[in-house]
């Protein structure tokens, strides 16, 4: 029986890396296509050595010919740093990518998966936020091209559905840590973390009373498997992430103890459009798969932080 070929789009990424690597250990033949923008290509040098594990170099924004089971599409820079150096092309990732992956899975008649985002939610005025709620996004802001273009992502999967009968599936994903995040890519987990281990003082925008809920790696690619593998006739959305709700201030202090760092805490003025509030209502996930996040914070920090002390050689 021919073995169950699996495309993962920006598979060289923070995310796309741990799902290469669980699909890899499943035993599927797994094709793993990065342009590499912010993919990384130690995040799956590992993996070249497997034979069931194959690397294309590919922007997603064009289309490319090949024959699989199922798509994982993650293909997009998911941080501000990096999605505000090009927001033209990070609109175009989202759409575009979403256009050829789309096209892609309908000729070949693959089951296709979209890797949304909380910021569908703009700055929310619900919260907890649910999937029912349409979200408070400036389609004209410097967050814009992230933001609707993920909403434009959301929009054509359920058109391809409705119209064409393609069978997706959307996760929108909250704020998720761990080993092998960028140190450069603005997120606040490893911002702290890497100031704490500099010995630098720790930059917290705004006064830090925002809050975020943190969902580790694992607990996220686990989310994300089991929506793939889930119902026919559950498509989506649905949230993945930690429910438990921390301010940034909070998350600071706690990194400062876990490194036994001497780091001071400084400020910064607030981005604009900086959400305030951000916490998922995960009901619908455990309802339909029967999942929900395992890792407690201060474990899932401490391997983070062990990943980042051998990055920094110390």
């Amino acid at each position: 029986m021919r073995q169950k070929r699996i495309l993962v789009t920006g598979g060289a990424g923070f995310l796309g890396s741990h799902l290469c690597d669980r699909l890899v250990t499943y035993g599927f033949d797994v094709i793993c296509l990065d342009n590499f923008f912010t993919g990384n290509k130690q995040n799956i040098y590992h993996l070249l050595k497997e034979p069931n594990f194959e690397l294309i170099r590919h922007d997603v924004t064009f289309p490319i010919y090949i024959e699989v089971d199922e798509i994982y599409n993650l293909a997009c820079p998911a941080s501000p740093v990096y999605y505000q150096k090009d927001p033209i092309q990070t609109t175009k990732v989202n759409v575009l990518g979403a256009i050829n992956m789309l096209g892609m899975a309908k000729r070949v008649n693959a089951k296709i998966l979209q890797a949304s985002t909380s910021e569908v939610y703009g700055d929310p005025e619900e919260h907890p936020q649910k999937e029912t709620y349409w979200g408070r996004v400036n389609p004209i802001g410097p967050r814009s091209c992230y933001d609707e273009g993920k909403r434009c992502a959301e929009t054509l999967f359920f058109d391809y559905f409705q119209q064409n009968n393609v069978n997706i599936r959307v996760v929108r994903i909250f704020n998720t840590y761990g080993p092998r995040m960028s140190d450069d890519d603005g997120r606040v987990v490893s911002n702290f973390i890497i100031q704490a281990l500099r010995g630098e003082d720790i930059t917290i925008y705004g006064d830090g009373s925002q809050t975020r809920s943190f969902c580790y790696v694992d607990d996220l690619i686990e989310g994300i498997l089991r929506m793939m593998d889930g119902p026919d006739d559950f498509n989506g959305p649905v949230n993945l992430g930690n429910e438990e709700e921390l301010s940034i201030l909070k998350l600071a202090e706690k990194i400062i103890d876990l490194t036994g760092a001497k780091s001071k805490i400084t400020h910064l003025p607030l981005p604009e459009n900086d959400p305030v509030r951000r916490k998922p209502d995960i009901t619908l996930a455990e309802k339909k798969l029967g999942w929900h996040p395992t890792t407690p914070l201060g474990e899932g920090l401490e391997r983070t932080i062990g990943y980042f002390r051998s990055v920094e050689g110390g």
